[in-house]
């Protein structure tokens, strides 16, 4: 199945790669093709099980650098930690997803910076919205396990068509939110699509209505690279994948709930 996913973009074109008798493939390596090789043994190849365990334990990387930083960053610090960690994330998240790394120390690099913007991002909401955090967290992983049931039973189904329209949304929003962000950080206002007007608000559904389908182009791509036995190290970036889309998802639904709580 061909897609402009960036982030798992490595694992589809991969999966596409004709089975050849006695187990061999060609893989891409930064836009090459190198000659056919053996097939890698079980323990070597991509699996479900080893994907959702890079998964939990960049989460987890994340949830702990969010928790430090919430617990510990002085709130005069806020402001330059959001900041800082979002053009890192950025350049990293980029480099990752276009370069199509799969090196676990810069996957862990990105969770640590990921998780000082979350941590940051979430001291201040919470600072103005008490409990607004949980909600966050709550609404978060609730959708994310929801999408997670809808694609096992097939309730949605990853169909070419459908992953075209949900990653040409993506992508397009990807543009407009970096906009909106040097926007913002040039003149110290936010735009109309984040001031928690009528149009803020739909924006945000938007986002987060394409967040939670991102997750199932993630599924299918993963089953992919699975079926595919593609070598064990590709398991990174649909953990990565995954990832991304939890932190896109966290952000706007907690930017989503202030638009109606009461400071």
């Amino acid at each position: 199945m061909k897609t402009s996913n960036p982030v798992l973009t490595r694992i589809g074109a991969t999966a596409q790669q004709p089975h050849y008798q006695g187990h061999s493939y060609e893989t891409p390596i930064r836009g090459q093709y190198q000659p056919q090789v053996a097939w890698p043994g079980d323990a070597d190849v991509m699996t479900i099980d080893d994907v959702v365990i890079k998964t939990v334990s960049l989460i987890g990387a994340t949830v702990l650098s969010a928790a430090l930083t919430f617990a510990l960053m002085p709130d005069a610090l806020l402001g330059a930690a959001w900041i800082s960690a979002a053009i890192i994330g950025l350049v990293l998240g980029l480099a990752i997803s276009f370069a199509q790394l799969t090196n676990p120390v810069l996957m862990f690099a990105y969770a640590v910076v990921e998780g000082v913007l979350l941590g940051a991002v979430s001291k201040f909401y919470e600072s103005f919205y008490d409990g607004i955090v949980i909600q966050a967290v709550v609404a978060t992983m609730g959708t994310f396990f929801v999408m997670a049931a809808l694609y096992k039973m097939r309730v949605i189904r990853a169909t070419p068509g459908f992953m075209r329209v949900v990653i040409g949304l993506m992508g397009g929003l990807f543009v407009v939110m970096l906009i909106n962000f040097a926007i913002t950080l040039f003149t110290g206002s936010p735009t109309i699509l984040r001031d928690g007007g009528p149009i803020a608000i739909g924006f945000s559904l938007i986002c987060i209505t394409v967040a939670a389908l991102m997750f199932v182009v993630s599924f299918r791509q993963i089953e992919d690279g699975v079926a595919a036995r593609l070598p064990r190290k590709y398991g990174w970036l649909g953990a990565f994948g995954i990832l991304v889309e939890l932190v896109w998802l966290y952000l706007e639904m907690l930017r989503f709930i202030s638009y109606f709580s009461e400071d």
